[in-house]
């Protein structure tokens, strides 16, 4: 359950909006406002001291800007130019590969709570209630980082795309049991499947000069990445607004503030591995603790004494940001 509270929270948190909720918040308000190019990528670009030439993936066009954001993702191609190399080689492994869909259909016969299931060889199958009476569905496959050939198999089949992941789940899926085999069919049916890497993404820099990272793109953190790109996105603003006309000022003050908190975030634990137990009698090992800490409630106690000792979430002090209102006067922080 949630904790209620909003300096320590539980796996579920107290308020969610879903993806496609949350973009339209994003979206709507500045459809009308800027010229928005679909199914484009950037191929290249090159920056001069007063603005950046882009050149897209698609049309071969090249525009010129007076900044580049990159927001581009896990694996962002704009960070691996920017920086000079493969954008793999940003991406810290967690063990984890992940898929998401919707089953328009209810699996969890009318509950509120989500239902987590674990089968050997770190394979999960994760449900949650949906208003709509859907099913959001994600499986996890969780391996040893020190696994190399099955991490390779995954990022195949990730880089091939859809079809094959799910090729690849039906393979891997098809014994696991419990709701495996209505969850797989419900998989092929879905129309907003997608899979990736679970990872972080630990970059050293976050700007250069007129070309600036947003989101997964700068630093992933799993659990706190939507988090985090809206952070991203308040903040840069604000910056570019404080810092009117100088475009590389606020890409540096950017960085500076961001910087120190994404590196507090970032962790290097086995905590995903130790949770979903690879054999049977780990997991029932595994299970058996679960059923202790929680029906004597001392998850709770846990959380409670940590909030009251003063061990809570992290949290970044948000600068204050003079934001010009629709009249032209100036509002702090919206207000």
């Amino acid at each position: 359950m949630a904790t209620g509270r909003t300096d320590v929270q539980s796996v579920t948190s107290e308020y969610e909006i879903f993806r496609g909720g949350l973009a339209k918040i994003f979206l709507e308000p500045v459809m009308s406002r800027v010229r928005i190019m679909l199914n484009e990528t950037v191929a290249s670009y090159v920056q001069h001291d007063d603005s950046v030439d882009v050149t897209f993936a698609n049309s071969r066009k090249t525009e010129s800007y007076d900044l580049l954001v990159a927001a581009d993702g896990l694996g962002s191609r704009i960070r691996g130019m920017m920086l000079g190399t493969k954008p793999s080689e940003q991406i810290h492994d967690e063990g984890v590969h992940v898929c998401y869909f919707t089953i328009k259909r209810d699996l969890l016969q009318g509950s509120k709570v989500a239902k987590w299931y674990n089968a050997t060889n770190g394979r999960v199958i994760f449900l949650r209630p949906d208003p709509a009476g859907h099913t959001r569905v994600c499986f996890l496959n969780i391996r040893w980082r020190s696994d190399k050939p099955a991490k390779q198999r995954f990022d195949d089949a990730v880089k091939a795309g859809n079809a094959a992941y799910m090729a690849l789940m039906d393979e891997l899926f098809t014994d696991a049991g419990w709701l495996a085999p209505e969850v797989l069919k419900g998989m092929h049916d879905a129309d907003d499947f997608y899979c990736s890497l679970f990872g972080q993404t630990r970059c050293p820099r976050l700007q250069d000069g007129r070309v600036v990272l947003l989101g997964d793109a700068a630093h992933a953190t799993p659990g706190f990445g939507t988090s985090l790109a809206i952070i991203d996105g308040y903040v840069f603003a604000g910056e570019l607004l404080r810092n009117s006309g100088g475009v590389k000022a606020a890409t540096k003050a950017y960085e500076e503030l961001l910087m120190p908190f994404v590196k507090s975030q970032q962790g290097d634990d086995v905590a995903m591995q130790l949770g979903n137990p690879q054999s049977g009698w780990g997991l029932r090992v595994r299970n058996a603790v679960l059923i202790v800490v929680t029906g004597l409630g001392i998850d709770r106690l846990v959380m409670s004494a940590g909030a009251y000792l003063g061990f809570t979430e992290a949290k970044l002090k948000m600068p204050e940001y003079a934001w010009p209102a629709a009249d032209g006067s100036m509002a702090v922080n919206g207000e």
